[in-house]
């Protein structure tokens, strides 16, 4: 098993930044892949960025590409969301998944962006950005 929780969300003006994190714990979080979702009210949930159990390949969903960074940490069991040049419609609530995989497992293709390769869930934080 493995626990996600996010922190990081808050309230920010449009062009402005966030850094939203996310700590796995339990089993060791070195073999799984990481990502994040986001829902906005009255909308389904939707795939935003994931990040290899290595680190080294990373995919985006085309409305965040150049504007959110997502790494992560292994020493510490965490990922993160950089999130540049905030925008009103980037309102929602992020989640934190992960994914088991096997080593050297290449992030690409676009079966990361659905919800069903993910096994783990965090409750999400939520990032509010104001016009």
């Amino acid at each position: 098993q493995v626990q996600l929780l996010e922190s990081g969300g808050g309230l920010v003006q449009a062009g402005g930044s966030l850094r939203l994190s996310c700590v796995a714990s339990g089993r060791s979080a070195s073999g799984i892949a990481m990502g994040w979702f986001r829902q906005a009210p009255g909308k389904e949930r939707e795939f935003v960025a994931v990040v290899s159990r290595s680190g080294d390949s990373t995919q985006y969903a085309d409305s965040v590409k150049g504007r959110f960074t997502i790494s992560r940490d292994n020493f510490k069991n965490m990922a993160y969301l950089q999130m540049n040049s905030l925008k009103p419609e980037d309102t929602a609530v992020y989640f934190c998944a992960a994914a088991w995989v096997p080593r050297g497992t290449v992030i690409g293709g676009p079966t990361w962006a659905f919800q069903s390769e993910y096994d783990y869930w965090g409750q999400g934080t939520q990032v509010t950005v104001s016009s």
